[in-house]
């Protein structure tokens, strides 16, 4: 091998070493979910180190401002209601969790919108997501989500992508290399989560910062759908939702 050669594999494979580091905070985390079906290796977690897309031209608003329509409700009992220019989503205790899904699928596109915690509660936005009859007839919304958690909960994980009901995280924020991800999540404001899905590549980003980047081939073409999870409590508000689909 000669020393070029030698250097640029060098470079390659510390690139790699280091991305693959799981930070020393995320630690016990990693410890819980190491084993969960769809987890990455943190060796091989792709970075997005993508800037946000522009989110101003060619996008349709998905929420019409006066009602919901063009919005079904699947998997539970949880209240979602137009509010002005909000959809406002409300735990109720002893439902499932519970999604308020467009009547449409999409494949290719780019997603944004805003939310904002009045009651903290897990939430999040599904994607490419799809619906199956559970258990005693209900439905059962599965397929991969960018999880949207409590600020409080402090693991800064806004942004990566869950497998919901369907093997745990795809994109868990834990590298090193997702410090400033796990820090951009603001305390009783707005955030902007966006998602860019082409083919099998999907990153997204949290109020503008690279956050995930996965490649799946299972899951190609599904409805949008907003999560209130399944609690005692939980209030979260939803703005500005548009998508851009990419033909």
């Amino acid at each position: 091998m000669n020393i070029f050669k030698f250097i640029i594999l060098s470079i390659i494979v510390t690139s790699l070493s280091y991305a693959g580091e799981v930070s020393e905070s995320q630690q016990s985390w990693y410890k819980k979910y190491k084993e969960q079906k769809n987890v990455p290796d943190p060796a091989k977690q792709l970075l997005n180190t993508d800037k946000e897309p522009n989110l101003t031209d060619g996008f349709t608003e998905l929420y019409n401002g006066k009602d919901l329509s063009g919005w079904l409700t699947k998997g539970g009992t949880c209240k979602f209601e137009a509010k002005g220019d909000m959809i406002v989503g409300t735990c109720v205790k002893g439902s499932p969790g519970t999604y308020l899904s467009t009547a449409k699928d999409y494949d290719d596109f780019i997603f944004t919108c805003e939310l904002k915690w009045i009651v903290e509660s897990n939430s999040g936005v599904m994607f490419r997501a799809k619906a199956k009859k559970g258990k005693k007839g209900s439905e059962m919304v599965y397929g991969p989500q960018a999880e949207m958690e409590s600020p409080s909960k402090g693991r800064g994980w806004s942004g990566g992508v869950y497998g919901q009901a369907c093997g745990g995280f795809f994109y868990p924020l834990w590298l090193d290399a997702h410090k400033e991800a796990r820090a951009a999540l603001k305390k009783d404001d707005w955030n902007r989560i966006t998602i860019e899905a082409k083919g099998k590549v999907v990153k997204t980003w949290i109020n503008g910062i690279p956050a995930s980047h996965i490649v799946n081939e299972e899951y190609l073409k599904g409805f949008f759908a907003l999560q209130i999870h399944a609690g005692t409590k939980g209030t979260v508000q939803f703005r500005t939702l548009k998508v851009k689909e990419l033909k």
